[in-house]
Order: C-alpha cells, then structure tokens, then sequence
C-alpha cells in the first residue's frame, strides 16, 4: 500500500509533482466522461433504449427526430437552467460547512466526509473494520454495476412483469439512501452497526436480483 502511494504522490510526501498530476487528472477527466458519453449514445442509438413493454419490434418504435430530440433538448435546458441558478445565485448551497472555517494546519477537522454521491461507499468502506477488506467492498460496490449486464436473465427487458425484482429494485433504493445518510453521520454507534446491516444488504440484493429468475 505504502508503494502505492509513493508512486501516486511521486515522492514519499505529497509535493508539487503530485499537485501536478492531480490537476492533469482533474483537467483531462471531463474529456474522458464526454468520449464515454458518445460511446454510451452511440451503442443506444444502435441497439435502442428500452420501453415499458421491452419489446423490440419496429412496430412499436417511433423515429428519433423530432420526438425525442425535443424531449432531450427539454430536459437539457432545464437542467442547465437549475445549473446556472446555483452556481450565479446560491454558489454555496452545496458547500460542505467546513469549507468556510479557516485553514489550520495544525488540527484535522473532526469529521470529514466525501462529496454526496460517494457517501453510500464511503459508508461501506468504514463500515468494515478490516482496512484491505474495507477497500475491496469500496470497490465492488461501484464495480458491480458493471457487472449485472452480464447476468440478465430476464426473457423481458422490463421489470413490469417481475413483481419480486421490482421489491428488490425499491428495497435496493432505500438502502442507497440510508447508506448516503449514514456515510454523513460520525463513526460511533448506532451508526456503524446499521452500515454494516445495510452494507449487507446492498449485496445481497444484487445477488438475489441477479440469479433468482
């Protein structure tokens, strides 16, 4: 692990070859998620999104332009609309506190947490006392979605006409959400006995989800 770091810090502290490399990561990481996202609309356009039926016959699809063209330049606009909002009129309403007590770098800040859409792994990294036992869940609880295409064994594409996978699907939501709220809460009990329950069964639903049809 140690080597690990050095490596990543390009020395045996952190210096300005590792602020160097961050920023490169940080400046070419949005041209990696945009050349995902015209992979992603490429492979959609040629096999077809899925409908509430999962069917795929011509027969029931509609042409992309004008439709849906419309559709996505709607739901852009509005997006970027809630975008421009925040950042020109509530810049900070997404800040963490702590962002606004001076740097000491002297003392750590008791509780420090990552960005909201990582708290539901963080939760589970911290919710196992072993450290290399921490990181492999950390890792497979965003990798696993990877994986489930290539356990569908659903005949229809649609969970309409699977009642107990529809259950698992709302169960597995509301674990993500408590699993988010507890990876905001210190690390003391009765926190870390529920991220461990739901870590649990943020597994086990996808385990059950994938080979019980």
């Amino acid at each position: 692990g140690y080597l690990i770091v050095q490596w990543i810090w390009g020395g045996y502290s952190i210096n300005t070859a590792t602020l160097n490399r961050f920023f490169s990561f940080h400046f070419i990481l949005p041209f990696l998620i945009i050349l995902f996202v015209f992979i992603h609309l490429y492979f959609l356009h040629l096999t077809g999104s899925m409908n509430p039926l999962g069917t795929n016959s011509n027969l029931y699809k509609i042409s992309f332009n004008i439709y849906f063209i419309m559709k996505d330049l709607i739901s852009l606009i509005m997006m970027m609309l809630i975008f421009i909002i925040l950042i020109l009129q509530y810049p900070y309403f997404l800040s963490d506190p702590d962002n606004f007590f001076p740097a000491n770098p002297i003392m750590t800040p008791p509780h420090i947490q990552p960005e909201w859409y990582f708290l539901f792994a963080y939760a589970i990294l911290r919710s196992i006392p072993n450290k290399l036992g921490g990181i492999i869940a950390l890792f497979l609880s965003i990798s696993i979605f990877y994986f489930m295409p290539m356990f569908k064994l659903m005949k229809m594409n649609s969970l309409q006409f699977y009642f107990i996978n529809q259950f698992m699907f709302w169960f597995f939501i509301n674990s993500f959400i408590m699993l988010s709220w507890l990876g905001s809460q210190p690390i003391e009990i009765p926190f870390m006995t529920l991220s461990q329950l739901f870590s649990f069964l943020y597994f086990l639903l996808f385990f059950f989800n994938m080979f019980m049809l």
